[in-house]
Order: C-alpha cells, then structure tokens, then sequence
C-alpha cells in the first residue's frame, strides 16, 4: 500500500550485489583462465629466442586447454543454463591448479609472479564450496606447488614457500567463514523473503475480499491504493485515480470520508470510530470508519488510510432492537391501561343502558344513552385490541404447512368488504415448512395483505413470495440458519413519506379508522419467532413487506 522508502529498496539491492553469484564468478573465472594462459604464452613467443622450444609447446597447450575447457564450460553453464555443482566445480578447480602449476613451474617456481593465482583459486573454491572442500582444494594447490618446488628448484624450498602454504590456508579458512556466512544470511533472506511474499498475498488476497472499502491517500491527496470492496461502495475505479488527486471526488461522494483524511492529515491522529454517509446517483448508505496515520513525517502532511464499512443495515437491525423494546415498553402500558378502564367502562356502558331503557328517560335521553352506549363498545373493541397486541407470544410452536397457511390467510382477506373484484392476490415461491404459532403468523400475513388492499382503496397486485432465504438475503448483522423469506408486495400508493420511519409504531396509521396497531402486532409476532421484518416503499410504486424467519423458531437459531 505505501511505497518503500530509499532505504527500504537500497538495502536488499546492495544485499543482493554481495551475496555470491556462482554463474557471475564462473564466468570470470573462464575469462581470467584464458586471459592468463595467452598473456603467458604471447609474451614467452615473443621472447622465443629465450625460451626453449618445449616450454613454448607446454605453454600452448595449457592456452589452449584452457580455451577449450573454458569454452564448454561457459556453454554448459550459460548456453544450457544448467546449475553448477559441486563436482563442475572441483572440476574447474583442479585444471585451474594444474594452469597455475605449469606457469608458475615454466616462470621461474617460488620466484614466479604468478603464484598468488593460487590464492584466487582457493578463494573461489571457498566461496563457492563448503569450507571442507575448499580445504581440501587449497591441500591440493598446496601439495602440487611445494612438489613443482622439490622437483624443479629444490634450491628454493625455504621459510618463504611455508609462509606462502600458511597464507594460502588462511585465505582458505577465512573466505570459506565468510562465504558460509553469507550463504548462511543468505538462506535466512530468502525464507525471509518467501514468508515476506506469503504474508503479502495473504494481505493482498484479505484486502480483496473483505467488505470494507479501504483507501489510502497520501500527504498530497493522491489516491494511492483502493481495494475493490472501495471501488464497489464509491462506485468508481482505482485506475482512473491511482497516483492522482482524488479528495475531490471522495467529498463529492461522501464529505464525511473526506473530512476525516483531511482532518487526520491535519492532526496527525487517527479517527477511530466515525460515521457518514455515501451519496452517489439516487443510491444513499451510511458507513461507519476509522482512519490511520501511516507516516507521520515533518515534511507535509502524513499518508491515510481510511477503512468504511457499510453499516445500513446494522443501522437497520438496531433500530429493529429499539423498535422492538419500545413495543414491549408500549404492550405492557397498554395491558395495563385497558384492565384498569375496562371494567369501569362495563359499569359505565350498563348504567347507560339501564337508564336509557327506564320509563321516565325522554326520547334525547334515549338517544343520548345509545349514543354511549355505541362509544363505549368503540372504546370496547378498542380496549380488545390493546389486549391482544400485549399478548403477542407464541402460545403453541409446531411444524407449519406454510402454503396451506398462506392460502388459509388469502381466503379471509377476500372475504373482507374491502377487497373486491379487481383486488390480484398471488402465492408463489416453494412455500417451505417452518415450526412456530400457526395462529400468530396467520395474523401476520392477514394483517399485511389485508392492509396493502386497504391502502389502495381499489385496484391492487398484491404477491406473496415464500421461499427459502439465500446469503444474499439476509442483511449484514442478520444470521439465521435455513432461514425462510416471506415477502409480501403491492403495487398500491405506497405508504406516505412522513410515516415510513414510524409504521411500526403503535398507533400511527395513515388510514381514516384504524387504531394503528396493525403493523405493530406483525412486528411483534415476527419478534416472537425470533424473526426481522422490513418494509421498503416508493411513491406510487407500491410497498414490499419481508419477513425472515428461522425454521425451527428456536432462540439459538438467532445471532
């Protein structure tokens, strides 16, 4: 997500030129070979009057063994691209010693300039071979310069050719020490490595596929990483932005989401817990966000990051908790309520009565007396409905024929006076069973179907649609397992703008008539099967009604 620093990239690059190349050393070691053996032999053919014929014809040979060996060395290993090993090397090795050998013995012995060509031998062998090898080839190069000496010029076996043995074993010991250091560093990089790449596909794979939008921005508010679930809530695409600015167009789709960059880069302290909301073509959604400092440097502002969820619908189930509370809160105010009024009302309605009826009442008396009489039956079945919204409870959970009920409820919506002829009402989906209170989930679909009719006043479509719940159906929040979708639609009026936030309250209705609970008492038996209910409505667009219910009704089936 953020750039890495100078050090940050300079730091594996100056690793990566010291640690060992074997390709790299071979390939001047091939070069230095050849080099060698034909300086050697141009300048003995230039001093041939000096030199005798049969150093001259060793001295080609060794350029030209050297050239051949050279030759299909470097196309084995860098034509067929095939890996050096140990024994490729020990090869070049020992020709290396014997090439040294014979120029140092035909260049005058442990008087020759080119004795410390043994050194560089035994310092690739070292490097490029465990220590023990590398021992084991500077006791060869050893064994064969100190034999040229006793054979060849015995006169010059002195201190000097011990001294010569003892800096060749020390070449040997410390190069092998360092090399198997940095072999040793070099395999801890490259686990390292491999875990570095693991985590970070690991992390690039994370940022992939969660559902929040996370989006970095740096000190000069150019977007500088935006993962897809981003992408996806901002509705824009990270190659039209990346490296560019982009705080424009994040207040244009949210102002919140800008402002918190904005304010973090200011202050330097991240936001941890804040909210907004994503307006783009119509589409609105509430997030909540945190933000992250990711260099607070003291040249210009730092980098952010902001990560944004969409919490809507966690908005939506908690308002469901409160609604929820608030009904209970209001059921058992009005339990209360209508024991304390109803028996004096019965007092009422039967003193009324019986003096309506007495001999001595005037006919206004009369009247008088039927007209309490009819308002307190009102303030009766009024009373009734009170009662029944408090004692909403599933009474009896058993497994339930959901078509059958559903049917069941649609036969008495028709035989309602509001529906009439040109009212459409249709079941569809595979209708599964479920366990809950066949009574109380009858009330629910009679109430809803009954009151999209009624809200038409006239013609109406009404589907209900009952089917198993998929993932995609169920809110963020929501986890109900083999949930079951009821979902009941119109295409009526739809319900007023003013009272889609408060439908589910008790006593609110847009119907001349109604007492307002109707709605009240779906949301609280769907509350008893330990269900949601949501209802979405559009102006002249008609209103849609869903319910999700756990199959076996059971608490433990509700997250």
């Amino acid at each position: 997500m953020r750039p890495p620093s100078d050090d940050q990239r300079t730091a594996p690059a100056a690793f990566e030129s010291a640690k060992p190349n074997p390709l790299g050393i071979l390939q001047w070691v091939y070069v230095g070979r050849v080099l060698v053996s034909t300086v050697v032999f141009v300048a003995a053919a230039f001093d041939y009057q000096a030199v005798p014929p049969e150093v001259l014809v060793v001295l080609a040979v060794a350029a030209l063994a050297s050239l051949a060996i050279s030759g299909a060395s470097a196309f084995y290993t860098h034509i067929l691209r095939r890996p050096p090993g140990a024994t490729f090397i020990y090869v070049q090795a020992f020709f290396d010693i014997a090439l040294i050998t014979t120029v140092v013995h035909v260049t005058g012995g442990a008087e020759s300039d080119f004795i410390p060509l043994f050194i560089l031998v035994i310092a690739v062998a070292a490097v490029l071979l465990p220590l023990a090898s590398s021992l084991l080839v500077t006791i060869l190069a050893s064994s064969l310069f100190v034999t040229d000496i006793v054979v060849g010029y015995p006169e010059q076996l002195t201190v000097m050719v011990g001294l010569q043995i003892g800096v060749f074993v020390t070449v040997a010991i410390a190069t092998g020490w360092l090399a198997s250091r940095v072999r040793v560093v070099g395999q801890e990089r490259e686990v390292l490595k491999k875990e570095v790449k693991r985590l970070r596909l690991q992390a690039g794979d994370i940022l992939r596929k969660i559902s929040s939008g996370v989006v970095t921005v740096d000190g000069e508010g150019h977007l500088l990483f935006a993962n897809p679930a981003a992408e996806r809530l901002l509705s824009f695409s990270t190659a039209d932005y990346l490296g560019r600015p982009v705080l424009a167009f994040l207040d244009a789709r949210s102002h919140e989401l800008a402002a918190a960059i904005l304010a973090t880069q200011r202050e330097g302290r991240p936001i941890q817990r804040g909210e907004g909301r994503v307006v783009y073509q119509g589409r609105s959604c509430e997030i909540g966000m945190t933000t992250t400092v990711l260099e607070a440097g003291t040249e210009g502002p730092p980098s952010v990051t902001v990560i944004f969820t969409d919490i809507s619908d966690q908005k939506r189930i908690e308002e469901l908790n409160v609604r929820a509370q608030r009904l209970e809160a209001v059921a058992e105010l009005s339990a209360s309520l209508a024991h304390e009024i109803k028996n004096p009302l019965a007092s009422i309605r039967s003193s009324v009565e019986q003096l309506a009826e007495s001999m001595q009442a005037s006919e206004d008396e009369r009247f008088l007396g039927q007209l309490v009489i009819r308002e307190s039956d009102r303030l009766s079945r009024l009373l009734n409905e009170f009662l029944e919204f408090s004692r909403v409870r599933v009474a009896l959970s058993k497994p339930i024929d959901l078509r059958r009920l559903l049917h069941s409820a649609v036969d008495v919506v028709r035989q309602h006076p509001s529906c009439g002829q040109e009212t459409d009402i249709r079941i569809v989906g595979e209708c599964p069973q479920l366990e809950g209170d066949e009574d109380l989930l009858h009330r629910v679909v009679v109430n809803l179907v009954l009151n999209a009719v009624q809200a038409a006043g006239g013609k109406v479509n009404v589907t209900i649609d009952a089917r198993r719940a998929t993932p995609s159906d169920l809110p963020q929040g929501v986890s109900l397992e083999s949930a079951v979708l009821l979902r009941i639609s119109d295409d009526g009026p739809g319900i007023p703008v003013e009272l889609r936030e408060r439908v589910f309250e008790p006593f609110v209705t847009g119907r001349a008539g109604g007492s307002g609970l109707g709605l009240a008492v779906v949301q609280r038996a769907v509350q008893a099967h330990r269900g949601f209910v949501f209802v979405e409505s559009a102006q002249h667009r008609g209103t849609t009604f869903t319910i999700l219910l756990p199959t076996d009704g059971s608490r433990e089936a509700t997250a």
